[in-house]
């Protein structure tokens, strides 16, 4: 599949993957701070961004997306950096293809099952009817009938373009994300230890990365550390930017 992507600085190769309904916009801030020391590739995945639909969505066919992506580009030893979903898609890529990456860096999500609770957003997204709705306002009122969460709808909105005249709709492969939702939360598969530098990095007020889930961690990457950030949720590059920088930096040892 041919990803779309974004190209920002030069030197050691740095690939960031998006989470669940972004896209790679979302980390153009990251992007050009580390683009001063790394050739940084921004990716969107599958159904997200400007990349293309297809009705598989998977950790494995995203993984095999980026391995495609990476010979491609004739990309050597990057280093991998994913967000939540990005993040699971890192990991699997690292189980899958251990010796393409140097390093893997994995904010906010951890190696095992989640139930679904995306549920909630997808009824919101499901509610719009874009014949109906004919502005960014519009749609952000009637999302706000199922989120409350100014953020969050904010976020979800930064995914609407006008795809003819007076006619919104959303970037994600909406129905395939809604269809696929459950194999999103899953876990893992072909796991054994990835032996190369690891880091993740948590929110301390996100509940993705629990204490409890430390342990499948150290045994899976045992040549991982984590770090958690003050006062950070689940967005910890969007709320709390230069402790996430800062954090990166250490681990990048710049």
């Amino acid at each position: 599949m041919n990803l779309n992507f974004k190209k920002v600085g030069d030197g050691v190769p740095l690939i960031i993957l998006h989470g669940l309904f972004g896209s790679l916009d979302n980390w153009m801030g990251i992007a050009k701070t580390l683009g001063e020391h790394f050739e940084v590739y921004v990716l969107d995945a599958r159904n997200h961004g400007q990349s293309p639909h297809d009705n598989e969505f998977n950790y494995e066919v995203m993984a095999d997306d980026l391995y495609e992506f990476i010979h491609v580009h004739h990309i050597v030893n990057p280093i991998i950096l994913g967000h939540s979903m990005g993040g699971k898609t890192a990991m699997q890529f690292a189980m899958n293809y251990p010796n393409i990456l140097a390093k893997l860096i994995v904010a906010d999500i951890a190696p095992k099952p989640y139930p679904v609770h995306h549920r909630q957003i997808i009824d919101g997204l499901l509610s719009l009817d874009f014949n109906k709705i004919k502005s960014r306002t519009e749609a952000d009122v009637e999302l706000s009938k199922h989120i409350s969460d100014l953020s969050v709808r904010q976020f979800l909105l930064k995914n609407l373009f006008w795809i003819e005249k007076e006619k919104l709709a959303w970037r994600f492969n909406l129905p395939v994300i809604n269809q696929n939702i459950e194999i999103v939360g899953k876990g893992l598969i072909n796991i054994h230890p990835f032996l190369k530098p690891t880091l993740f990095i948590r929110g301390e007020k996100s509940n993705y990365i629990l204490d409890s889930d430390l342990v499948d961690i150290n045994s899976i990457f045992p040549n991982s550390e984590v770090k958690t950030i003050a006062n950070s949720g689940h967005w910890i590059h969007a709320e709390q930017p230069q402790a996430f920088m800062q954090i990166l930096r250490e681990f990048l040892e710049l």
